[in-house]
């Protein structure tokens, strides 16, 4: 890990350490224990909408690629969510395993890319459209200076997440895989000049040229948006059944106004791992406007981080074997040279 994540974690330990401390680890760990078994039952409700999101990924593979099906959606899903939770790699390090899973269940790696790529800008801007449905709600519980500068906030944080989005998408449509390794090579050839990296160019403009053709097949790009944005509504449903196992039980808008702002404030801090502290210092804020104890809402985030081990620790386990024994099997395939 650099520095500046070592720094970023220690940062969201504190703070995660102090909002506990803050608010009486006794009192939080008692709402948490109500649950008992129940967050279990949690983290099975998550996988339907990881199903949904899956469901938002195979609809953009290509009907020549017959090596790939559902199922093999499904686990990249939850291989690269399970990265994405627990290992400190950003948002970058999810997608990344994803394209290599489907790559080694024989996608092309070029066409791999572009699903992946197409699938998570497609998330981003639904999961935007669903933090402003958030807003909308929380602007008929905002009353008074402080409510209304943390509406300010929370637009302020989807405005400048909906800018680089935008501006992500934008760098697609002009080549963004093919500039940054012609960028990447150039800087390396002032230390190197050894290295011919014109292959990797190639490989990286036909990724380019893939994310384009994609791009053209609006039907699969628009089923893959829409089934994205259903994937985040259901998530509410994770948020409504914690809330009633911790014995503090809210309606479907208060849950839904919860799912939506808390994971806009949890993508805002995409730079720290598991945007801890962050994550329950915006459970913190937003359940003070719905009327919800401060220790339920870290109760809540507890839950979520209880789910994220429980199906992250195995995901995690699963692409370790995977690897292994995709790595297994190409050795098999290499001659030996004597």
């Amino acid at each position: 890990m650099s520095r500046a994540g070592t720094f970023l974690l220690s940062a969201g330990v504190v703070l995660f350490v102090a909002l506990l401390g803050w608010q009486g680890f006794g009192s939080v760990a008692a709402t948490l224990a109500a649950a008992g078994w129940g967050l279990l039952a949690v983290a099975a409700f998550h996988f339907v909408p990881l199903f949904v999101d899956a469901i938002a990924i195979s609809v953009l593979f290509s009907e020549k690629e017959r090596n790939v099906s559902l199922r093999d959606a499904l686990l990249a899903r939850w291989a690269g969510e399970s990265v994405n939770s627990l290992m400190p790699a950003g948002q970058i390090g999810g997608p990344m395993l994803m394209v290599r899973y489907l790559a080694q269940r024989g996608m092309r790696a070029r066409d791999a890319a572009a699903v992946i790529t197409i699938s998570t800008t497609m998330q981003t801007i639904a999961q935007l459209l669903f933090a402003l449905a958030g807003v909308v709600l929380l602007t008929g519980y905002a009353a008074g200076g402080s409510s209304s500068a943390l509406l300010i906030a929370v637009l302020a944080v989807i405005g400048v997440i909906g800018v680089m989005i935008f501006g992500f998408y934008l760098a697609q449509r002009r080549g963004l895989f093919g500039r940054a390794m012609r960028f990447a090579s150039g800087i390396a050839a002032r230390f190197s000049a050894k290295r011919d990296w014109s292959s990797l160019v190639t490989r990286a403009e036909a990724v380019d040229a893939a994310v384009h053709d994609l791009y053209r097949e609006r039907g699969k790009v628009a089923a893959s948006f829409g089934l994205s944005l259903v994937g985040w509504i259901v998530g509410t449903g994770e948020v409504w059944l914690a809330l009633h196992l911790l014995g503090h039980p809210v309606g479907w808008t208060e849950a839904l106004l919860l799912e939506s702002l808390g994971q806009a404030i949890r993508g805002a801090a995409f730079a720290i791992p598991g945007s801890l502290g962050v994550q329950e210092g915006g459970y913190l804020l937003l359940a003070r406007m719905i009327g919800l104890p401060p220790e339920a809402a870290l109760a809540l985030s507890l839950a979520k981080r209880a789910r994220e081990l429980l199906l992250g620790v195995p995901g995690i386990v699963y692409l370790h074997f995977v690897e292994k024994g995709w790595q297994r099997r190409r050795l098999a395939r290499v001659p030996d040279i004597d």
